[in-house]
């Protein structure tokens, strides 16, 4: 009877391995949404110069539209970072 005590004892404790995972993948998730988020931006940033260089009496919606494009992107990234912090602080 000991004996199996002390193997019990040894045993790896599995369910702690899959809340690890569980905790990585919650965290790269959130980590390849900011990501193409912050290329998402950038991209915006990028075709609005290039479209004001184009035609630049157009300035001004050109660059509103781009900084409302860009509030809803930081949005949704916001959204997902504390979707991302809220399952890793479950499975704590």
């Amino acid at each position: 009877m000991q004996l199996l005590t002390m193997l019990a004892q040894a045993a790896p404790d599995y369910t702690k391995v899959g809340v690890g995972i569980g905790m990585a993948g919650a965290l790269i998730g959130g980590g390849i949404g900011v990501a193409g988020a912050g290329r998402g931006i950038g991209n915006i940033g990028g075709s609005a110069c290039e479209a004001i260089a184009r035609q630049p009496e157009a300035g001004g919606r050109i660059g509103t539209n781009m900084i409302i494009s860009a509030a809803l992107i930081e949005g949704f990234t916001f959204f997902l970072l504390i979707l991302s912090f809220l399952v890793w602080n479950a499975l704590k």
